[in-house]
């Protein structure tokens, strides 16, 4: 869906109602190769008001994205349930009416001159920052099936601080060694 702001001021009175499902698997596994394998259809459920020479779109988007796991790059279904709000102005100098307001969170954009507002790429890129950085599978979350390699595995930090303990201790057979050399104590 695309509309110019001279098209939705038609919905000064009255707000748009959009509720209605799309299909952003295509264009978002296309944009984010790496950060989302698949995406289930989008329900959306919002509104599109103008007031002033300006449109504001609050709505509220649920759907559930597949990404890597960033531990181990197995696909997790990811549920995601979230609301957002955007203005779009066509006049720079309207960005003032927006910047003492502390209870507005809306992102304001400035379209370029004929520029349309494409809802659909709006909720793409809402669902994109909602994709936490780390992603884990349920059985990684549980502490099972760490990563691991011919030569390499991926160890726990208590793991890791218990290694780092058991080398500082010093084999009994070597501990005359380190007489030898008094000046060079451990200097790290």
């Amino acid at each position: 869906m695309k509309w110019s702001i001279a098209e939705l001021h038609r919905y000064s009175d009255e707000p748009l109602h959009i509720q209605t499902t799309l299909d952003l698997n295509q264009i978002l596994t296309t944009s984010f190769p790496d950060t989302i394998l698949a995406v289930q259809p989008v329900k959306v459920d919002g509104y599109v008001s103008y007031d002033q020479g300006d449109v504001t779109i609050s709505t509220h988007v649920q759907t559930t994205v597949t990404v890597p796991s960033s531990r181990s790059l197995t696909p997790v279904a990811l549920p995601l349930d979230f609301s957002f709000t955007e203005t779009y102005v066509d006049d720079p100098a309207h960005l003032s009416r927006y910047e003492d307001d502390e209870d507005n969170d809306a992102i304001v954009f400035v379209l370029k001159h004929g520029e349309k507002i494409d809802f659909d790429e709006a909720v793409a890129e809402n669902i994109v920052e909602q994709i936490p950085l780390r992603v884990l599978s349920d059985d990684e979350r549980d502490g099972k099936s760490l990563p691991n390699g011919k030569g390499w595995e991926v160890i726990t930090e208590d793991d890791y601080k218990a290694n780092q303990q058991n080398a500082k201790k010093v084999d009994p057979r070597l501990a005359k060694l380190k007489k030898l050399f008094p000046d060079q104590d451990e200097k790290k």
